[in-house]
């Protein structure tokens, strides 16, 4: 049976005067690749960060399972001053639990740079980079961290064609990883991201989830029709 890493049960959160989520119950489960889809302030945003502990909940609770470790990026990757190498190299370094000297971090850190093609670059300014090397930047912090669920908050929006392909061949070879095989939860506009990279699409509308389910039956649109009108009327939509 599948790990359940992270559980929402009957989650509201309110942000200010704004209902962001509304009774959202979810389990993401070890191994599944979740594209969350909707409209701008449908809210994508506001469960990614509920799921990472980084907004409070208003009602419900957010559960994890024991030794689950999650990392994010965002839209726009919040870069030090510092080189590529020392970007990643001072998260692995202050992160107590993995006790690493300062040089170990730095070795390591050029090992997750080699990773994502960044080697060549990794003694310039982290915010000097392209936006398609800084979106790779941001993914070499986050899987140097070893996490076990990687979040991302439209990770391709505003990349050019081909540093979205580039950032999308990344998630799908972590996820894919035999050695160690990330979850991904993300949220994207790219319907077509969504099909190529998914396993389960989450439909939101006004902080709620109107439509949850593997990605094949979302993009059959006589099912998704008897499911979901409101997903259904999106997606058309998207398509047209």
């Amino acid at each position: 049976m599948s790990t359940v890493q992270i559980t929402l049960d009957a989650v509201s959160v309110q942000l200010g005067a704004q209902q962001a989520l509304k009774g959202v119950s979810l389990r993401i489960v070890a191994g599944e690749r979740v594209a969350l889809v909707g409209a701008n302030g449908s809210g994508k945003s506001s469960l990614l960060r509920t799921l990472h502990g980084l907004v409070p909940t208003t009602q419900g609770q957010v559960q994890q399972a024991p030794g689950v470790r999650q990392a994010m990026l965002f839209q726009r990757p919040h870069l030090l001053r510092l080189s590529a190498q020392n970007n990643v190299a001072l998260g692995l370094w202050l992160d107590r639990a993995r006790g690493l000297s300062w040089s170990s971090a730095k070795e390591l850190a050029l090992q997750a740079l080699e990773r994502v093609g960044l080697l060549s670059v990794a003694q310039q300014n982290g915010r000097q980079l392209s936006g398609g090397q800084q979106q790779r930047l941001a993914l070499a912090r986050a899987w140097a961290r070893q996490p076990d669920v990687l979040l991302l908050d439209e990770p391709t929006a505003s990349l050019d064609p081909h540093a979205k392909r580039e950032v999308e061949a990344l998630m799908a070879d972590f996820a894919s990883n035999q050695e160690r095989p990330l979850t991904l939860v993300w949220a994207s506009h790219n319907l077509g991201q969504v099909k190529r990279l998914a396993t389960r699409v989450v439909y939101l509308e006004f902080g709620q989830v109107m439509a949850d389910l593997p990605v094949a039956d979302f993009f059959n649109p006589a099912l998704l029709a008897e499911c979901s009108p409101a997903a259904h009327a999106f997606v058309q939509g998207e398509l047209s």
